[in-house]
Formats: C-alpha cells, sequence, structure tokens
C-alpha cells in the first residue's frame, strides 16, 4: 500500500503544537510496516514569521524509513506555490491519502484533487473543528462554518474517512462534516521502559506543571488566578512550559505580575523538547491541564506515561483518569483548580503515577495505534475499490 501522507506543518516545527509530535510519531510507525510505503508532503514552515523555516539540511536520519518532501512555505503559516506543484502527481501515485490539516492551506486542494482522482482519504481534523464548534472563545467562528460547508459540498460519500480521537470530537466532526464517516483512534504515547525512583514533595513542595501551546483555549489565566489564591501556602510552585503567539504569552506573564506570582509561585521556562521534557516531568509532582476543549490533549497522556498524575478539566476527554485512580477531571474555575489540587496533595501521588503509568502501557501504545491506522487505510481503500469496480 502507497501512503501519502499532506500535513502542513510536520517535525521538528514544535511551534506548531501537540498534532506535530503525535503525526511524527505515528508515522514513524507506520514505516516499520512491511507492506506500506509512506511518504509525507509537508512545509518547511517552523514558526509564526515567514520567514521561520526549518533547516532542511540538518534533518538527515530524522525519518526512518521514509521520505519527507519540504515545500518552501511563502506565506501565512503554511502557504506555498511549491506545494501545489507537487502534490497533484503525489496524490496520483498514491493508494490512499491521509490528510491532517483542517482551516489551513493544503485542506481545500487535497480534498478537491482526491475526489477528482478518486484517491480515498483519511482526515485528521485533530481537534480544530470540535474548537470550532464547542468552545465560545474559538477564533472566526462565522468563516469556519463555511470553510466546512465547503469542504462537506466537495466530498464524496464514502470516500473520505475522519480519524478523530474521542466521542465529543466525533460527534462535533460529523455534525459538521456529515458526508464523511468516522471512526475514534487515540493517540498513542511513549511510556518511560520503568517507573522512575524519585523524592515526591521534597522538602515539603508541590511542584506542580503546566505543558503546552500557550493560547486562550488552554485555560491558564485559570490556574494562575488559582495559584493566587493559594498563594498563603509558599510550599506550591507552578511552572509553565510552552510557547506561543507573543502578545498572548506577554499577556499571561503580565497578568501573573499583576497577582504578583510572578518569581515567587509561578515560572515561565518556555518551551521543552527531548531530554529536557522528559527531566521537566520527572521534577513535577503533578501535571495541571485546565483547557477549555481538547480533542485528546497528548500531554496528559505524555505525564501518565511518565508517572505523572493529573488534574484535567471536563474540556479534554480524560475522565477516565477518576476511574483508573490517576488524577482528577474537574471544571477548570480557579476555585475548583484550587480544591483540586489540595486534594491531590492528600492521595499517595506515588500510587497514583502507577496506575496512570501501567494504563497508558497496556492501552496506548504506539504500535496498537499504528496497527489501529493501518486497518482504516486498508478498509477504506477496499470500500472505495468495491464502489469503482
Amino acid at each position: 500500500m502507497k501512503l501519502l501522507h499532506i500535513t502542513p506543518t510536520y517535525y521538528p516545527a514544535t511551534y506548531w503544537g501537540g498534532p506535530i509530535f503525535s503525526v511524527y510519531a505515528l508515522n514513524n510507525v507506520l514505516a516499520t510496516l512491511p507492506d506500506l510505503e509512506l511518504k509525507v508532503l509537508t512545509t518547511d514552515s517552523a514558526g509564526p514569521q515567514v520567514s521561520d523555516h526549518l533547516n532542511i539540511q540538518d534533518l538527515v536520519g530524522t525519518y526512518p524509513g521514509y521520505e519527507v518532501i519540504f515545500s518552501r512555505r511563502i506565506a501565512d503559516a503554511s502557504v506555498s506555490v511549491e506545494f501545489l506543484r507537487r502534490f497533484v502527481p503525489l496524490i496520483r501515485q498514491a493508494d490512499v491519502v491521509h490528510l491532517t490539516a483542517t482551516y489551513s492551506f493544503p485542506t481545500i486542494p487535497t480534498l478537491i484533487v482526491c475526489r477528482l482522482l478518486r484517491k480515498p482519504l483519511v482526515w485528521s481534523p485533530r481537534g480544530a473543528i470540535l474548537d470550532a464548534y464547542d468552545w465560545d472563545g474559538a477564533r472566526k467562528r462565522g468563516i469556519k462554518k463555511v470553510w466546512e460547508r465547503v469542504c462537506n459540498f466537495i466530498i464524496r460519500p464514502g470516500s473520505v474517512t475522519l480519524h478523530v480521537t474521542s466521542e465529543d470530537e466525533r460527534h462535533a466532526s460529523l455534525s459538521r462534516i456529515p458526508r464523511a464517516e468516522a471512526v475514534i483512534i487515540p493517540n498513542g504515547v511513549e511510556t518511560l521502559p520503568s517507573l522512575r525512583e524519585c523524592e515526591w514533595l521534597p522538602e515539603g513542595r508541590l511542584r506542580l506543571i503546566f505543558m503546552g501551546r500557550l493560547s486562550p483555549k488552554k485555560g491558564v489565566e485559570n490556574l494562575l488566578k488559582a495559584i493566587k489564591l493559594m498563594e498563603e501556602d509558599q510550599s506550591v510552585e507552578l511552572t509553565i512550559y510552552g510557547t506561543g503567539d507573543d502578545h498572548y504569552r506577554d499577556s499571561l506573564i503580565e497578568l501573573a505580575e499583576d497577582l504578583d506570582i510572578l518569581g515567587k509561585s509561578v515560572d515561565f521556562a518556555g518551551h521543552v523538547d527531548g531530554n529536557d521534557k522528559r527531566t521537566a516531568f520527572l521534577n513535577a509532582d503533578m501535571c495541571i491541564i485546565p483547557s477549555y476543549t481538547e480533542n485528546f490533549c497528548m500531554v496528559v497522556a505524555e505525564a501518565l506515561g511518565h508517572g505523572v498524575p493529573v488534574v484535567a478539566s471536563h474540556g479534554t476527554p480524560w475522565a477516565e483518569v477518576e476511574e483508573r485512580d490517576c488524577g482528577l477531571w474537574v471544571d477548570n474555575s480557579p476555585e475548583v483548580l484550587v480544591q483540586s489540587i489540595r486534594v491531590m496533595r492528600s492521595r499517595d501521588l506515588s500510587a497514583m503515577g502507577r496506575n496512570g503509568w501501567e494504563w497508558m502501557k497496556e492501552c496506548y501504545s504506539w504500535n496498537i495505534v499504528g496497527d489501529a491506522m493501518y486497518d482504516v487505510y486498508a478498509s477504506l481503500l477496499s470500500e472505495v475499490n468495491i464502489h469503482e469496480a
């Protein structure tokens, strides 16, 4: 099977958030399957400025067993004339196309060409449709509805399967793209080979972390306000890992300054990756994710995979953390976050961390996810071929 994966940005363009890691990990495991030949078409976009480009020469050996074709980005996040020149021949050569994009440059051209060439398409919105559907704070909701109607009009029924990661995302996506079908396959996660041996709550300090792209939907303001409500307890420390739009990041720092918690109980540590990211998890007692909306929320799985208990908001699809006794699933108001942090502090964090780690190993292996995704490709290809016969 020849698979073409189209995505506007690709690893190591980590500025663009969690999907960069999950798409990269998925493709790495798909490339190990013996009867699948994978190519990735993307742009060299590395950040918000048009001048932010990946250095392609430095990426030799980064993509084991498959080819990544980078097109030069000339405008916006992923506008590329070179992409338009390349993508039609590549789609024509493919048996199945996988699109990871929603309100971005490659989406509509890919939908049109796949329809014209009668190529089966797996489409991963990666939470974008859910955000527009579910969250009042989503930007340009009216324009996005028009975009969705155009996409739905282009689709030939029976030829497109939406890949979603939760039941909420499935419902939201099919309500906007009803001509498609949908399948739920969660992201995978890399887990530590063995649990860490470290001191919890060293010297009585409760080390909280937030990790992720800094954007309004993440609810970081509520977390900062929660820390302010706990300021009398000087043993509580919050480190915020992540980056995003400069103006928005600066507004968070300004809020922390106004609350008089910056540099006292709150620090902004910027983006972390690789060993630095692993170290951040290993030096945490708890991970707090107060998002208004998430389709999957990769950092919850990553924290659990490192043996770190979590407090996840109702905006994330992680209600099961309570059933598995590895965290709390709560409202994201400052008052509820304070209460949740205090409840968690009284629990056996080490045991909760072990519960989460074992859950991730059992159910969220990337090999399991890769096999499930391959089955979707094969089923869709077979179905389209039957209809074409």
